[in-house]
Protein backbone atom coordinates (compact mmCIF):
# COMPACT_ATOMS: atom_id res chain seq x y z
CA UNK A 1 0.00 0.00 0.00
CA UNK A 2 1.18 3.70 -0.39
CA UNK A 3 1.48 5.65 2.42
CA UNK A 4 4.05 8.14 4.33
CA UNK A 5 5.53 7.51 7.26
CA UNK A 6 8.02 9.14 9.84
CA UNK A 7 10.59 7.34 12.32
CA UNK A 8 11.93 10.36 14.50
CA UNK A 9 10.31 13.51 15.12
CA UNK A 10 11.89 16.87 13.16
CA UNK A 11 10.73 19.25 10.24
CA UNK A 12 8.85 17.91 7.60
CA UNK A 13 11.07 17.40 4.72
CA UNK A 14 13.23 15.81 6.64
CA UNK A 15 11.63 12.86 8.19
CA UNK A 16 8.96 12.10 6.63
CA UNK A 17 9.17 9.76 3.82
CA UNK A 18 7.17 8.25 1.07
CA UNK A 19 6.92 4.82 -0.78
CA UNK A 20 4.97 1.43 -0.13
CA UNK A 21 4.37 -0.91 2.51
CA UNK A 22 3.32 -4.21 2.87
CA UNK A 23 -0.38 -4.20 4.19
CA UNK A 24 0.91 -6.60 6.84
CA UNK A 25 2.29 -3.60 8.52
CA UNK A 26 -1.16 -2.40 9.84
CA UNK A 27 -1.49 -5.80 11.78
CA UNK A 28 -4.26 -8.33 11.64
CA UNK A 29 -8.25 -6.85 11.65
CA UNK A 30 -9.39 -7.30 15.28
CA UNK A 31 -12.92 -8.24 16.29
CA UNK A 32 -14.29 -4.45 16.77
CA UNK A 33 -12.22 -3.56 13.95
CA UNK A 34 -13.19 -2.09 10.95
CA UNK A 35 -11.07 -1.61 7.02
CA UNK A 36 -10.96 1.09 4.99
CA UNK A 37 -9.90 2.10 2.15
CA UNK A 38 -8.87 5.57 2.22
CA UNK A 39 -9.39 8.42 -0.77
CA UNK A 40 -8.70 11.54 2.06
CA UNK A 41 -6.56 12.61 4.70
CA UNK A 42 -7.23 15.92 6.44
CA UNK A 43 -3.99 17.61 8.33
CA UNK A 44 -4.25 19.29 11.73
CA UNK A 45 -2.07 21.67 14.10
CA UNK A 46 -2.30 18.44 16.28
CA UNK A 47 -0.54 15.83 13.40
CA UNK A 48 2.01 18.87 12.59
CA UNK A 49 3.19 19.24 15.75
CA UNK A 50 3.26 15.26 16.81
CA UNK A 51 5.60 15.22 13.79
CA UNK A 52 7.48 18.06 14.76
CA UNK A 53 7.93 17.16 18.44
CA UNK A 54 6.75 19.98 19.61
CA UNK A 55 6.65 20.49 23.43
CA UNK A 56 9.22 17.96 23.46
CA UNK A 57 7.19 15.09 22.22
CA UNK A 58 9.18 12.11 21.47
CA UNK A 59 8.18 8.77 19.43
CA UNK A 60 5.79 6.28 21.11
CA UNK A 61 6.53 3.73 18.11
CA UNK A 62 9.18 3.22 16.12
CA UNK A 63 7.55 4.18 13.18
CA UNK A 64 4.34 6.33 12.87
CA UNK A 65 1.76 6.73 9.50
CA UNK A 66 0.47 10.32 10.52
CA UNK A 67 -3.20 11.98 10.26
CA UNK A 68 -5.90 11.43 12.78
CA UNK A 69 -8.66 12.23 9.94
CA UNK A 70 -10.05 10.57 7.15
CA UNK A 71 -12.68 9.40 5.13
CA UNK A 72 -12.82 6.65 2.45
CA UNK A 73 -14.67 3.20 2.08
CA UNK A 74 -15.31 0.40 4.32
CA UNK A 75 -13.62 -2.60 2.61
CA UNK A 76 -13.66 -5.37 5.87
CA UNK A 77 -14.97 -5.91 9.55
CA UNK A 78 -13.96 -7.54 12.08
CA UNK A 79 -15.88 -10.47 13.04
CA UNK A 80 -17.88 -8.34 15.82
CA UNK A 81 -18.95 -5.30 13.35
CA UNK A 82 -21.75 -5.73 11.20
CA UNK A 83 -21.20 -7.35 7.51
CA UNK A 84 -23.50 -4.20 6.92
CA UNK A 85 -20.65 -1.48 6.70
CA UNK A 86 -18.79 -2.97 4.35
CA UNK A 87 -18.74 -0.91 1.14
CA UNK A 88 -20.08 2.01 3.03
CA UNK A 89 -18.82 5.68 2.58
CA UNK A 90 -17.18 7.17 6.15
CA UNK A 91 -14.89 9.64 8.02
CA UNK A 92 -13.06 8.81 10.66
CA UNK A 93 -12.16 10.40 13.64
CA UNK A 94 -9.08 10.19 16.45
CA UNK A 95 -7.61 7.51 14.19
CA UNK A 96 -4.38 7.34 16.45
CA UNK A 97 -5.53 8.79 19.98
CA UNK A 98 -4.78 11.88 22.39
CA UNK A 99 -2.20 13.89 23.42
CA UNK A 100 -0.51 11.91 26.25
CA UNK A 101 -1.02 8.53 25.66
CA UNK A 102 1.37 6.00 23.21
CA UNK A 103 -2.12 5.29 20.78
CA UNK A 104 -2.07 3.54 17.75
CA UNK A 105 1.01 4.19 15.35
CA UNK A 106 -0.79 3.94 11.75
CA UNK A 107 -3.17 7.27 10.69
CA UNK A 108 -4.95 7.90 7.71
CA UNK A 109 -1.63 8.70 5.28
CA UNK A 110 -2.36 5.74 3.77
CA UNK A 111 -4.45 4.00 1.18
CA UNK A 112 -5.66 1.41 4.24
CA UNK A 113 -6.15 1.87 7.84
CA UNK A 114 -7.50 -0.61 10.48
CA UNK A 115 -9.12 0.94 13.40
CA UNK A 116 -11.74 0.43 16.17
CA UNK A 117 -15.66 0.64 14.37
CA UNK A 118 -16.32 3.27 17.09
CA UNK A 119 -14.01 5.88 15.05
CA UNK A 120 -15.83 5.57 11.89
CA UNK A 121 -19.41 7.09 10.68
CA UNK A 122 -21.34 7.35 7.96
CA UNK A 123 -19.94 10.15 5.61
CA UNK A 124 -23.09 12.57 4.46
CA UNK A 125 -24.34 11.92 0.86
CA UNK A 126 -23.77 15.61 -0.10
CA UNK A 127 -20.13 15.24 1.20
CA UNK A 128 -16.82 14.49 -0.50
CA UNK A 129 -14.12 12.30 0.35
CA UNK A 130 -12.07 15.20 0.80
CA UNK A 131 -14.46 17.27 2.87
CA UNK A 132 -15.28 14.38 4.86
CA UNK A 133 -11.20 14.00 5.69
CA UNK A 134 -12.20 17.55 7.68
CA UNK A 135 -14.78 16.66 9.91
CA UNK A 136 -12.95 14.61 12.71
CA UNK A 137 -11.25 17.28 15.08
CA UNK A 138 -12.12 20.48 13.64
CA UNK A 139 -15.84 19.76 13.21
CA UNK A 140 -16.05 17.93 16.45
CA UNK A 141 -14.06 20.67 18.16
CA UNK A 142 -16.05 22.66 17.36
CA UNK A 143 -19.21 21.48 18.78
CA UNK A 144 -18.08 20.36 22.15
CA UNK A 145 -16.68 24.32 22.13
CA UNK A 146 -19.81 25.91 21.85
CA UNK A 147 -22.73 23.39 23.60
CA UNK A 148 -20.60 22.15 26.12
CA UNK A 149 -22.12 24.18 28.46
CA UNK A 150 -25.81 24.32 26.87
CA UNK A 151 -27.48 25.95 24.63
CA UNK A 152 -26.95 29.18 22.75
CA UNK A 153 -29.92 30.70 21.55
CA UNK A 154 -30.14 33.92 22.18
CA UNK A 155 -26.54 34.08 23.67
CA UNK A 156 -23.55 36.04 22.37
CA UNK A 157 -19.97 33.78 21.33
CA UNK A 158 -17.19 35.31 20.63
CA UNK A 159 -15.09 32.98 18.39
CA UNK A 160 -11.20 34.25 18.21
CA UNK A 161 -9.38 33.27 15.13
CA UNK A 162 -13.01 32.28 13.18
CA UNK A 163 -11.17 31.81 9.67
CA UNK A 164 -9.33 28.56 11.18
CA UNK A 165 -10.92 25.19 10.57
CA UNK A 166 -11.88 24.80 14.21
CA UNK A 167 -13.41 28.57 14.03
CA UNK A 168 -14.91 28.01 10.54
CA UNK A 169 -16.88 25.54 11.99
CA UNK A 170 -17.91 26.56 15.36
CA UNK A 171 -19.13 30.16 13.35
CA UNK A 172 -21.97 27.93 11.79
CA UNK A 173 -22.72 25.87 14.69
CA UNK A 174 -23.38 28.60 16.71
CA UNK A 175 -25.50 30.23 14.21
CA UNK A 176 -27.36 27.02 13.68
CA UNK A 177 -28.08 26.89 17.97
CA UNK A 178 -29.19 30.32 17.71
CA UNK A 179 -26.62 32.88 19.18
CA UNK A 180 -25.49 36.27 18.23
CA UNK A 181 -22.04 35.19 16.96
CA UNK A 182 -18.96 38.24 17.14
CA UNK A 183 -15.30 36.85 15.42
CA UNK A 184 -11.83 38.04 15.07
CA UNK A 185 -9.90 37.44 12.14
CA UNK A 186 -6.67 38.75 10.67
CA UNK A 187 -7.41 39.92 7.39
CA UNK A 188 -9.94 40.65 4.98
CA UNK A 189 -9.20 38.04 3.29
CA UNK A 190 -10.34 35.99 6.48
CA UNK A 191 -13.06 38.45 7.15
CA UNK A 192 -14.89 37.80 3.62
CA UNK A 193 -14.30 33.84 4.57
CA UNK A 194 -15.99 34.23 8.03
CA UNK A 195 -18.76 36.42 6.67
CA UNK A 196 -19.85 33.74 4.03
CA UNK A 197 -21.37 31.95 7.06
CA UNK A 198 -23.73 34.36 8.07
CA UNK A 199 -21.34 36.20 10.92
CA UNK A 200 -21.74 40.34 10.86
CA UNK A 201 -19.97 41.44 13.31
CA UNK A 202 -16.04 40.98 12.42
CA UNK A 203 -13.08 42.11 14.30
CA UNK A 204 -9.35 43.13 12.95
CA UNK A 205 -7.20 41.64 16.08
CA UNK A 206 -4.15 43.16 14.81
CA UNK A 207 -5.76 46.70 14.07
CA UNK A 208 -8.85 46.79 16.58
CA UNK A 209 -8.98 46.60 20.48
CA UNK A 210 -10.66 43.60 20.75
CA UNK A 211 -12.11 44.18 24.17
CA UNK A 212 -13.27 47.75 23.51
CA UNK A 213 -15.14 46.28 19.85
CA UNK A 214 -17.09 43.35 21.52
CA UNK A 215 -18.07 46.02 24.57
CA UNK A 216 -19.55 48.65 21.97
CA UNK A 217 -20.99 46.10 19.80
CA UNK A 218 -22.93 44.22 22.87
CA UNK A 219 -24.11 47.90 24.83
CA UNK A 220 -21.32 47.41 27.61
CA UNK A 221 -22.59 43.79 28.33
CA UNK A 222 -19.61 41.49 27.01
CA UNK A 223 -20.44 37.74 25.83
CA UNK A 224 -21.50 35.20 27.26
CA UNK A 225 -19.34 32.57 25.60
CA UNK A 226 -15.69 31.95 23.93
CA UNK A 227 -14.57 30.08 21.66
CA UNK A 228 -11.32 30.82 22.70
CA UNK A 229 -8.32 29.52 19.66
CA UNK A 230 -5.49 30.83 21.70
CA UNK A 231 -6.37 31.64 25.59
CA UNK A 232 -3.25 32.86 26.91
CA UNK A 233 -2.49 35.75 24.03
CA UNK A 234 -5.80 36.84 24.37
CA UNK A 235 -5.87 36.52 28.21
CA UNK A 236 -6.23 40.38 28.57
CA UNK A 237 -9.37 40.99 26.09
CA UNK A 238 -10.87 38.02 27.56
CA UNK A 239 -10.91 39.45 31.33
CA UNK A 240 -12.58 42.66 29.94
CA UNK A 241 -15.74 41.44 28.27
CA UNK A 242 -17.33 38.77 30.56
CA UNK A 243 -20.57 38.67 31.42
CA UNK A 244 -21.30 37.67 34.78
CA UNK A 245 -20.95 33.59 34.19
CA UNK A 246 -19.96 33.68 31.41
CA UNK A 247 -17.59 30.28 29.47
CA UNK A 248 -14.14 30.28 28.05
CA UNK A 249 -13.80 27.22 26.16
CA UNK A 250 -10.64 27.68 25.13
CA UNK A 251 -8.92 24.28 22.58
CA UNK A 252 -5.74 25.86 22.22
CA UNK A 253 -2.88 28.20 23.85
CA UNK A 254 0.36 27.81 21.07
CA UNK A 255 1.83 31.14 21.65
CA UNK A 256 1.50 31.47 25.91
CA UNK A 257 1.41 27.60 26.71
CA UNK A 258 1.68 28.60 30.20
CA UNK A 259 -0.25 31.34 30.60
CA UNK A 260 -0.99 33.17 34.27
CA UNK A 261 -4.48 33.31 34.90
CA UNK A 262 -5.87 36.48 37.07
CA UNK A 263 -8.25 34.56 38.95
CA UNK A 264 -9.96 37.22 40.56
CA UNK A 265 -11.07 38.91 37.45
CA UNK A 266 -12.45 35.42 36.70
CA UNK A 267 -13.51 34.57 39.75
CA UNK A 268 -15.34 38.06 40.41
CA UNK A 269 -17.21 37.54 37.35
CA UNK A 270 -18.30 33.68 38.25
CA UNK A 271 -16.58 32.53 35.03
CA UNK A 272 -16.05 29.11 33.64
CA UNK A 273 -12.98 28.02 31.96
CA UNK A 274 -13.45 24.95 30.06
CA UNK A 275 -10.41 23.38 28.68
CA UNK A 276 -11.63 21.44 25.19
CA UNK A 277 -9.40 18.27 24.17
CA UNK A 278 -10.99 17.05 20.60
CA UNK A 279 -9.59 13.68 21.98
CA UNK A 280 -11.12 13.17 24.13
CA UNK A 281 -14.92 13.18 23.95
CA UNK A 282 -17.51 11.18 25.07
CA UNK A 283 -20.41 9.10 23.05
CA UNK A 284 -22.77 11.29 23.44
CA UNK A 285 -21.10 14.44 22.50
CA UNK A 286 -19.83 12.62 18.93
CA UNK A 287 -23.23 11.73 18.63
CA UNK A 288 -24.93 15.16 19.08
CA UNK A 289 -22.40 16.94 17.08
CA UNK A 290 -22.87 14.18 14.10
CA UNK A 291 -26.66 14.87 14.07
CA UNK A 292 -25.95 18.11 13.66
CA UNK A 293 -23.32 17.59 10.93
CA UNK A 294 -25.74 15.35 9.38
CA UNK A 295 -28.45 18.01 9.44
CA UNK A 296 -26.67 20.87 8.24
CA UNK A 297 -25.42 19.22 5.31
CA UNK A 298 -28.65 17.27 4.36
CA UNK A 299 -29.78 21.22 4.31
CA UNK A 300 -27.01 22.41 2.43
CA UNK A 301 -26.17 24.59 4.93
CA UNK A 302 -22.97 23.24 5.90
CA UNK A 303 -19.29 24.45 4.23
CA UNK A 304 -16.75 22.79 4.72
CA UNK A 305 -13.07 25.02 3.75
CA UNK A 306 -10.55 23.43 1.88
CA UNK A 307 -7.64 25.42 1.42
CA UNK A 308 -5.28 23.18 -0.51
CA UNK A 309 -5.32 19.67 -2.28
CA UNK A 310 -2.41 17.57 -2.24
CA UNK A 311 -1.45 14.22 -3.99
CA UNK A 312 0.42 11.82 -0.81
CA UNK A 313 3.64 11.96 -2.61
CA UNK A 314 3.44 15.90 -1.38
CA UNK A 315 2.72 15.41 2.55
CA UNK A 316 5.65 17.04 3.45
CA UNK A 317 4.34 20.72 1.68
CA UNK A 318 1.12 19.62 3.27
CA UNK A 319 2.38 19.95 6.31
CA UNK A 320 4.45 23.07 5.85
CA UNK A 321 0.92 24.58 5.06
CA UNK A 322 -0.63 24.26 8.21
CA UNK A 323 2.74 25.00 10.25
CA UNK A 324 2.46 28.33 8.10
CA UNK A 325 -1.22 29.55 9.67
CA UNK A 326 -1.36 30.65 5.92
CA UNK A 327 -3.82 28.42 4.58
CA UNK A 328 -7.85 29.32 4.90
CA UNK A 329 -9.59 26.33 5.19
CA UNK A 330 -8.16 22.66 5.87
CA UNK A 331 -5.47 21.17 4.45
CA UNK A 332 -6.11 17.51 2.71
CA UNK A 333 -4.17 14.71 1.20
CA UNK A 334 -5.61 13.08 -1.45
CA UNK A 335 -4.75 9.58 -1.03
CA UNK A 336 -6.40 8.30 -4.54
Amino acid sequence: MRAAWYRRTGPADEVIEFGDLPQETLGRLQPDDVEVRLHASGVNPADVKRRAGWGGATMDHDMVIPHADGAGTVTAVGDAVPDALIGQRVWLHNAQGGYGEAGRAFGTAAETIRLPARHVFPLPDKLGFAEGACLGIPALTAYHAVFADGPVSGKTVLITGAAGAVGHFAAQFAIAGGARVIATVSSEEKAAHVAATGVEDILFRHSEDIAERVMQLTGGEGVDRIVEVDFGANLDATRRILKPAAVIAAYSSTAVPEPTLPYYAFAFRGATLRFIQGFLLSPDVIEAAIALIDDLSARDHLQVAIAARMPLERIAEAHRLVESGAAIGNVVVDIG
